[in-house]
């Protein structure tokens, strides 16, 4: 159970971080604000996963489960707009003068490093 959650918070957070909620959004032109929230969106996941699994048993435990999952998703967001920051450092290093040739170069297709739109 252990690992579906922190499966759960890892593909909630990264989905955001890399923007493909946003385009899903675009896709259907609906804006959902609960699932284009790294937190909101780990929250009602991690909640809805334990509810299915476990059940209605012990309320205050899985609430307090997918609160917690909802702050370590805060701290995955930070260490992804960290690892983006590396990456295009480290890109600009091996591949100087490359800044107005393509976006794809940038991890998530023209965003600043670390941003979740």
């Amino acid at each position: 159970m252990w690992i579906d959650i922190a499966s759960i918070v890892f593909v909630c957070v990264t989905a955001n971080h890399l923007g493909l909620v946003k385009a899903a959004e675009k896709v259907v032109d609906i804006e959902i604000p609960i699932i284009n929230c790294p937190k909101c969106f780990t929250f009602w996941s991690v909640l809805i996963y334990e509810v299915w699994v476990v059940g209605f048993s012990d309320i205050p435990l899985l609430l307090a489960i997918s609160f917690l999952c909802a702050y370590l998703a805060l701290w995955l967001e930070l260490l992804e707009g960290f690892v983006d920051t590396l990456y295009l450092w480290l890109y600009e290093k091996n591949y100087p003068n490359t800044e107005n040739d393509t976006p794809a170069a940038d991890a998530d297709s023209g965003n600043t490093a670390g941003t979740v739109s």
